[in-house]
């Protein structure tokens, strides 16, 4: 009898690879080459800024959606625990002088510690309930970072001066082969390669036992529990990797900015993380990156462009009706009522239905 052909048949263990396919292998190596080859071939330090503010809100996504969108659990508190993560960097880091690689380690084991402690007073909550719990912490939070000013400054804000190199290598004073590149161009390869290792996993947490639980959870609680999930261990395990994630992302900011103040943790942006899944794609890994990039560096780029925005108000002289904070504020409350409305499943989605296209095409009609 003849033997079937290797390429019409497919093992369980290659299904259960991340790489398993030629054509994400091809994925793999095109991704890797733009990750080198990026910061060189893009001229001017601002669109690499906003490439780096996608990557550090890429960290924190892929946190709130192994909370939302893997286990059902609502959070509204992203930014207490992005705060929380700059600051335990300019402490960590700033007064102890820790190495890059240890003070993110600090900042993660934090923010999972306190994920953990605010997670068993969640456990009988789920929905709208469990939102104004995680909404709580956010006011919490910016009562916390204003009026501890021995560690966060206070109004005024605080320095992070939390050393950058990861051995011999500085992020702030890069030097590869004898050619010195720029701190943007460091970071870049520094934040995404982050990216990276947390997306993997995350990805590899959401294809075994564990992110199965996870998903029983978020789809039917109780028949979970029936079948010997345990949901309060689960419920506050993610709780904490959530909020580790969301601390690494935080002390990532802080260093990359060098400077963080209690305004820039708001329930604006807790809205903007949520934003970022929904556009993404709520329940998607990769749904989480292709947000940040759409959302991350989006009110870096409101601001940058202001002045050719028909409307928009940059200073007291200007006649235009909404300023610059309510616009961005505008734009994020259009697009997730416009993908909640006509594409709930994200961007992910959009992405997964073009690749069906070309891999069916010309049978695609």
């Amino acid at each position: 009898m003849a033997k079937p052909y290797h390429g019409m048949t497919r093992r369980y263990e290659d299904e259960l690879r991340l790489f398993g396919s030629r054509s994400a292998k091809v994925g793999l190596l095109l991704l890797v080459v733009a990750w080198l080859f990026l910061p060189q071939l893009i001229s001017g330090d601002f669109w690499l800024s906003i490439l780096n503010y996608a990557g550090i809100a890429a960290i924190g996504a892929i946190g709130l959606n192994l909370l939302t969108g893997y286990t059902g659990q609502v959070s509204l508190g992203q930014a207490f625990f992005l705060g929380c993560g700059a600051y335990v960097a300019a402490k960590a880091g700033g007064e102890l002088n820790l190495p890059l690689p240890l003070w993110l380690l600090c900042a993660a084991l934090f923010g999972g510690v306190v994920g953990a402690l605010v997670g068993p007073f969640a456990l009988r909550l789920r929905g709208n309930y469990l939102a104004i719990v995680t909404l709580g912490l956010v006011f919490l939070g910016e009562h916390l970072f204003r009026n501890l000013t021995g560690v966060t400054g206070g109004s005024s804000g605080t320095s992070v001066n939390a050393p950058t190199n990861v051995g011999v290598f500085d992020v702030n004073d890069a030097t590869i082969a004898g050619t010195i590149w720029s701190p943007n161009q460091a970071w870049f390869w520094v934040i995404w390669a982050l990216v990276a290792v947390v997306a993997l996993l995350a990805k590899n947490i959401v294809r075994t036992r564990p992110g199965r639980a996870l998903q029983a959870v978020r789809d039917r609680d109780v028949a979970a529990e029936v079948i010997g999930v345990r949901l309060g261990t689960y419920k506050v395990w993610a709780f904490a990797l959530s909020s580790a994630l969301a601390a690494m992302g935080g002390a990532l900011y802080g260093s990359y900015q060098q400077f963080v103040s209690p305004e820039e943790w708001t329930l604006f942006l807790s809205i903007q993380y949520i934003a970022i899944i929904i556009v993404g794609g709520v329940g998607t890994i990769f749904g989480s990156i292709l947000g940040a990039l759409f959302l991350g560096g989006l009110p870096a780029l409101i601001e940058e462009y202001s002045e050719s925005i028909p409307g928009v108000q940059t200073s007291a002289s200007d006649s235009g009706f909404i300023s610059v904070a309510s616009f961005n504020q505008a734009v994020f409350g259009v697009l997730i009522v416009l993908f909640l409305i006509l594409e709930p499943r994200g961007l992910a989605a959009i992405w997964l239905r073009v690749k069906t296209y070309f891999k069916a095409w010309p049978f695609s009609y």
